[in-house]
């Protein structure tokens, strides 16, 4: 379950935010190779699993562990996963490196694989997406979800080299599009290949989704900890814990602010965390990963229909 090739990011410092005592009862919404639940479990919590992934779910249900509950699917609907509030819920936001490692999933053009990139393994994929939408489309995604500031460019090359089933193929477009040469710091590619698999997953709609039912899921005092790995994830964390904490910023002469009596749901704990040196030493990929945290209070949860996009 704890492949030697996936470290869990920030895990102590998610442990300390959650507090797990024995007995307890913890949601993981993005199980993966189950690192923060494991740490849970040892510290006597018991823990609701969720992954959308079923490999990831078949591998922890391979290893049996006791206080272990395993739920298949999206932990934008967590809060249907337990009939009682729970005392905790962590996040891990994005693709695993499981997932990445696995060249037959298509998350990576570093192996050549199938142009996939689905994390449910189900619904239409990375090639159905570069195949079927039109340029403006696959322009609008590339500039949306990857920053990228030669969308427009990069989506003609992919509509001209169409079809592709490869990830190699869609690398190659990408690079050519953008003069890339071997020896160049970046790959453009991986721009690309993050816009296009956060599309493929939805990724965003369901984080925003995810941190409503965790506050619907959690009981007054309980703890919130979620760890993203790129600034659009992280800004939409940011904001969500801003709004709910009561803090976002005060209207102006020359634009009021809102009418809004609703009573703030949670209080932010500390500020944004980031791994330190000894954590990047062991585990390069953690490099941009950050951790928010916040405890929830005893107000009712603001409806989801509410929530700003």
């Amino acid at each position: 379950m704890s492949a030697p090739h996936h470290l869990p990011v920030l895990l102590d410092e998610v442990v300390a935010a959650l507090a797990p005592s024995p007995g307890e009862q913890f949601i993981d919404a993005t199980f993966g190779a189950g690192g923060y639940t494991r740490a849970l479990l040892d510290r006597g919590a018991r823990v609701i699993a969720i992954d959308r992934d079923p490999d990831a779910i078949a591998a922890g249900r391979a290893a049996g562990l006791d206080g272990l509950t395993l739920v298949e699917g999206q932990f934008s609907a967590l809060d249907a996963a337990t009939d009682d509030p729970v005392d905790g819920v962590t996040m891990d936001i994005g693709v695993s490196s499981m997932q990445l490692d696995q060249a037959e999933r298509g998350f990576s053009f570093q192996a050549d694989g199938p142009l996939d990139m689905r994390m449910a393994r189900s619904g239409p994929s990375a090639a159905d997406f570069v195949n079927d939408a039109d340029e403006e489309e696959i322009a609008d995604v590339l500039y949306r979800y990857g920053d990228e500031p030669k969308s427009r460019r990069i989506a003609r090359a992919i509509v001209a080299a169409r079809p592709m089933t490869r990830t190699g193929e869609l690398a190659t477009a990408v690079r050519r599009a953008l003069g890339y040469r071997a020896h160049d710091k970046k790959d453009p590619a991986t721009r690309a290949f993050q816009a296009i698999r956060i599309h493929v997953n939805r990724e965003l709609d369901e984080l925003g989704d995810g941190l409503a039912a965790a506050e619907r899921a959690l009981r007054p005092g309980g703890r919130l900890a979620v760890v993203t790995f790129h600034s659009l994830e992280d800004r939409l964390v940011k904001r969500f814990l801003r709004d709910r904490s009561g803090a976002a910023p005060g209207g102006s002469r020359h634009l009021p602010a809102a009418n809004d009596a609703r009573a703030p749901s949670f209080e932010a704990v500390g500020k944004a965390v980031r791994p330190g040196e000894a954590e990047l030493a062991r585990n390069p990929r953690a490099r941009s990963a950050t951790l928010r945290t916040a405890r929830r209070t005893n107000a009712a949860a603001w409806n989801q229909s509410e929530m700003e996009s």
